[in-house]
């Protein structure tokens, strides 16, 4: 007999600081009802600072947590019956800031992007889910981009494994440069991609990197000048080839717009972007053939700055995080034109950061 599926399970990361001019209290946890769709919280894990960005294993066993401006990541234990947080450990991240972390396929190591320091970091994972010491890190060189505030130096702010899981992505914001590297699978140990990075324009400020499910292509966002760039991917050596760019918002906005997150849809047909200060989310039409984008949509976030979206299991829905107006948003995604509709269900969450959905069995 088949294990009943339970109900999603949905994590809230937040900003907590005054700093951050935020108003989060830590992580929030909810219950999704498997038919209605509504959210029931469940819990509150509070005394964290900044836990601003969040992942899970495989297994979905063990949670992990990157806790912004500081210098550290927590692991966490996840109930499978009840989906509720059990608090392991905490190890120093490496580097200040931690911005985004990443699992390994193997489930042996978590890579960490540390912001302020300009650097990334690998921790190993015992097998009790627990922060193990740390394996290797590395410095990220190179010059800074013509922005003086926002690229006075390094700042990686993302870390993706390619489909296969044998090269890994670190765009950074502060040199213009994405980042290539290569994980030992059994040491933790670091290697430089061939080649170790690609240029973007100056004063692109590329923040988060996304991969197409089959065709050999990568999309980048980039935070500062709002576009959206594709890149050939050649999966043998690790190596990035621009091929396009496009903008993240309308041709008509002239308001400030910083690019935040970026992901695609299972199918790999339609691609979506969050854009802060037009504050919508865009729908791109991806190419069959050759992977490049055509915008199809921008699609208001009904709040301010959407720091951080992020899809359903099933794929049929969308939940935004509005850092800036403390709500979680939801759309109906049509499959057949990628097209993005509000629900009307809004759920509130002070200063969301990110959004962390798992399917447990009860």
């Amino acid at each position: 007999m088949k294990p009943r599926q339970t109900p999603l399970f949905a994590y809230v990361g937040s900003f907590t600081t005054k700093e951050r001019n935020a108003r989060g209290d830590g992580i929030n946890v909810y219950e999704i009802d498997a038919v209605s769709g509504a959210w029931s919280h469940i819990q509150h894990v509070a005394d964290f600072v900044n836990p601003s960005f969040l992942v899970v294993d495989r297994a979905q066993r063990f949670l992990y947590s990157a806790h912004g401006d500081l210098t550290e990541i927590s692991a966490f234990a996840i109930d499978r019956s009840s989906g509720k947080l059990g608090f392991l450990n905490r190890q120093s991240s490496g580097g200040k800031n931690p911005a985004h972390l990443a699992i390994d396929p193997g489930g042996r190591f978590v890579v960490t992007a540390n912001y302020a320091a300009g650097s990334i970091s690998v921790l190993s994972i015992e097998q009790s889910g627990r922060l193990g010491s740390l394996r290797d890190t590395a410095a990220l060189l190179g010059d800074p981009g013509p922005h003086r505030i926002e690229q006075a130096s390094a700042h990686p702010h993302d870390i993706v494994f390619d489909p296969a899981g044998r090269h890994f992505f670190v765009p950074d914001k502060g040199l213009d440069r994405v980042f290539a590297f290569r994980l030992d699978p059994a040491t933790g140990k670091l290697a430089a991609g061939d080649p170790p990075a690609v240029k973007t324009r100056d004063g692109a400020g590329p923040r988060h990197i996304a991969f197409h499910p089959t065709l050999p292509r990568a999309y980048v966002i980039n935070e500062l000048d709002s576009t959206i760039a594709t890149y050939r991917y050649d999966a043998e050596r690790g190596a990035l080839a621009a091929e396009q760019v496009v903008p993240s918002i309308p041709a008509d906005f002239t308001a400030d717009n910083t690019g935040s997150e970026i992901e695609l849809g299972p199918s790999g047909r339609f691609l979506y972007a969050s854009n802060r200060g037009h504050d919508s989310i865009a729908a791109f039409a991806v190419a069959p053939s050759t992977g490049l984008l055509s915008p199809i949509d921008w699609q208001s976030t009904q709040g301010k700055g959407p720091r951080h979206f992020t899809f359903a299991p099933s794929a049929d829905l969308i939940y935004a995080g509005n850092e800036q107006s403390d709500t979680i948003v939801a759309f109906r995604v049509d499959r057949a034109t990628g097209k993005l509709t509000p629900t009307g269900q809004v759920v509130k969450n002070a200063s969301p950061s990110c959004i962390l959905i798992t399917s447990n069995y009860r």
